[in-house]
């Protein structure tokens, strides 16, 4: 990076890591702001982030520019100054869209975009055109197109705006089955309504499937993680599953379940889902809460840590953000630091020291994968435990009842009942205290 003193400038060149997508690239700019309290070393990962975001939309990341401001301005963001600055350069440079690192108000975004005279988006609009591209599942379009909807129509003025811009690019403007659509707000409002209703049909399927999960008492494991932690890689190893996987962010979208048999010979349900990433626009977590309380529903964590990232805390802590805002910060939770082969071993050993519970693997290579499915027994398992109950033949709703909310081990018949060993939760064994044997 060089540093314009004159000017109070910070910019640095960005080389955009894919260049065979079959659509046009545009040159992107990006515009970060260094606030009160953000250290510039934060506000220039988050930029770096950016970049990445961008790549992954089918952008080339050209240059960027980290602005110092403490009050937003409400018109233009950075100030009429600084912006006229660099509308400048991005004319004299050819620019075809200018992305913030910030949310741009519905205002803001027309102001900046007149005087740029080119295409001006924020952070959010960059994720939602990724989740765009990459949803390929019915309800992964539907929650897709719904974020969509509730991003743009405040921004739309008039009834002669369009919402349809079928060039490729960055900024929330494609959806999966997206054709044309309506600039009427109340059309719009009505196509929000309708994909609210579908979503609510998907929940009920999916509650239904739940409670024949809950019957089948097998364990749910969901990984979660920062995009590209490699969740979709772990679950290949242990499973075979054959989930797409790149080292790209947000490659994945929709959730997978597959069974896996842990050493034990219990059977548990690992299921995969999206990555989570910082400040994870609130459209995608409200689109996206049908498929993200899947992961409430698990009875384990498994957080997945990029080891080899510069700064895999505040990786966690984006993670652990977005699993309180669904009401998941509660589950139990393994910390698995991942792709130790890549990592520097310094970090590595330091992670294991703030997480001492913590299993050290490589989903690329296997190494630590037997030490993670011990760990993930043991810890379902502490909770629970096995008690015999001798039941009465007259008292069947007993049996049924252990069957139910507990893993039957045994099971046989004498003279007096049913004889059952059966695994239940600590909370629950009081339930069948009158039945129990030593």
């Amino acid at each position: 990076m060089t540093t314009d003193s004159s000017r109070g400038r910070q910019r640095r060149r960005l080389t955009a890591t894919v260049t065979d997508l079959e659509r046009p690239r545009q040159k992107v700019f990006l515009v970060g702001v260094l606030s009160r309290g953000t250290s510039a070393v934060e506000a220039e990962r988050s930029l770096d982030e950016l970049a990445l975001l961008i790549d992954t939309a089918g952008g080339d990341p050209v240059d960027s520019e980290l602005v110092r401001r403490d009050v937003i301005d409400p018109a233009l963001f950075i100030g009429s100054g600084k912006a006229s600055e660099l509308a400048d350069l991005t004319r004299a440079t050819d620019i075809d869209t200018v992305v913030f690192d910030s949310p741009l108000s519905p205002a803001q975004q027309r102001n900046l975009q007149k005087l740029f005279e080119c295409d001006v988006v924020d952070r959010e609009a960059v994720i939602l055109d990724i989740f765009a591209q990459h949803a390929t599942s019915r309800i992964g379009a539907i929650q897709v197109e719904l974020a969509l909807l509730r991003y743009n129509l405040p921004r739309l003025r008039g009834k002669g705006t369009s919402l349809s811009q079928q060039a490729g690019g960055i900024g929330a403007r494609r959806g999966p089955g997206e054709t044309k659509l309506e600039t009427d707000r109340r059309r719009i409002e009505r196509r929000i309504t309708r994909l609210e209703r579908d979503l609510k049909d998907f929940d009920r399927t999916r509650e239904t499937q739940t409670k024949a999960r809950r019957r089948s008492q097998i364990p749910v494991v969901s990984l979660v993680g920062y995009t590209n932690a490699g969740k979709s890689t772990l679950l290949n190893t242990l499973t075979g599953a054959g989930v797409l996987t790149e080292d790209r962010l947000f490659s994945t979208l929709d959730s997978t379940v597959r069974k896996y048999e842990l050493p034990s010979g219990r059977s548990i349900l690992l299921s995969d889902t999206v990555g989570f990433v910082r400040r994870l626009p609130h459209h995608l977590i409200e689109a996206f809460r049908s498929t993200l309380d899947q992961v409430k529903e698990a009875d384990l964590l498994l957080h997945l840590v990029d080891a080899s990232d510069p700064d895999p805390e505040r990786q966690i802590e984006a993670v652990r953000t977005v699993l309180s805002e669904i009401d998941a910060g509660h589950l139990p939770e393994i910390i698995v630091i991942n792709k130790a082969d890549q990592a520097e071993p310094a970090t590595v050993k330091r992670l294991a020291n703030l997480h001492p519970n913590a299993v050290i693997i490589s989903a690329l290579t296997g190494e630590g994968i037997h030490s993670l499915a011990d760990v993930i027994g043991t810890v379902l398992d502490a909770d629970r435990t096995v008690v015999r109950l001798e039941v009465p033949y007259a008292r069947g709703d007993i049996v049924a009842a252990a069957h139910a909310e507990g893993e039957v081990v045994a099971e046989k018949h004498d003279d007096s009942g049913t004889i059952i060993d059966v695994r239940l939760p600590r909370s629950r064994i009081k339930a069948f205290a009158e039945f129990q044997v030593s």
